[in-house]
Formats: C-alpha cells, structure tokens, sequence
C-alpha cells in the first residue's frame, strides 16, 4: 500500500505491516484513505484529530445549507380586492424569504361549472408576482382544488 506520512511527503509502496510499525513509532495511526486506488493509499495521522476535522466540515456545510419550506394560501374565486391584496402580501413576504408558496384555490359547490374564473384569478395572482416569483408547476386541478406553485426569482 502506498503511505504518506505525518507531514505529507510520499513515503513509497510498503507492506501493511511495516507501515503499521512506521506508524506506531511516530506514535500516530495508520488510516486508509483511499481504499479504492491502486495501490490502496494510507496516511500516518492522528485518527482522532482526523475524524474532529471531517465533523467539523460537516457541520460547516450543515449550516450554509438552506431548508426550502412550502408555504400554502387559499383563495376562493369570489375573494374580495381587499382579502386578495392581503394574501399577495403574504405570499410576497414568503418568497423573499426564499420559502416557495403554493397558491391554492378552493371551489364550493356550484362554483367547480366556472373553473375559468378561477384560472383566471390565478393568472392574475401570477401576473401581480412576476417581480418576485416565477411559477414552478402549472395549475393542477385535485379534486375541488386548483393549485400552483410559486418559486421565488434568484
């Protein structure tokens, strides 16, 4: 295998056994690192030290990761200026948070003959969010709800 020591100069090709007695006479350990080269490749390490490290990424990347949450607002077809304007509110305060927003539109009743006005209202819906959002999937009809989903621009 080959080895490569505590500071990272190339030690050569050695049996297992004289690199598990290199090591130990560093007082370090032998760690396979790369198991599937040819030769596999071991360095001389603290393993401890080692593995604080490998966590230490991990937690790093965890924390620039960003969780996308789906923020849901209804609307019915009849909803009045003053209630719509309120929930695009909502919604605009969703996407600059960088949250999508699924905008879904209940019908009752009768209300399920005028489908077109309920698209039309979600085109309108999109139109008054073309600054902040783009829409991610088409209106999808599920039973007696219409339903989008907004992404925000980036």
């Amino acid at each position: 295998m080959r080895v490569i020591g505590v500071e990272g100069q190339q030690l050569g090709v050695l049996p297992l056994s004289d690199a598990i007695r290199q090591a130990k006479e560093e007082g370090y350990d032998l760690v396979e690192v790369a198991a599937t080269a040819e030769p596999p490749v071991c360095r001389i390490l603290d393993f401890s030290r080692y593995k604080y490290e490998l966590e230490k990424q991990e937690r790093t990347a965890r924390k620039k990761q960003r969780v996308v949450h789906i923020k849901e607002v209804k609307f019915k077809p009849r909803i009045e200026e003053h209630d719509y304007q309120v929930k695009l509110g909502h919604i605009r305060k969703f996407l600059g948070r960088g949250d999508k927003a699924k905008v879904t539109l209940m019908f009752r009743g009768r209300e399920m003959s005028h489908l077109d006005l309920g698209r039309r209202l979600l085109d309108r819906i999109v139109a008054d969010l073309g600054a902040v959002g783009r829409v991610e999937r088409t209106p999808l009809l599920e039973g007696r709800f219409l339903s989008i989903i907004v992404a925000p621009n980036q």
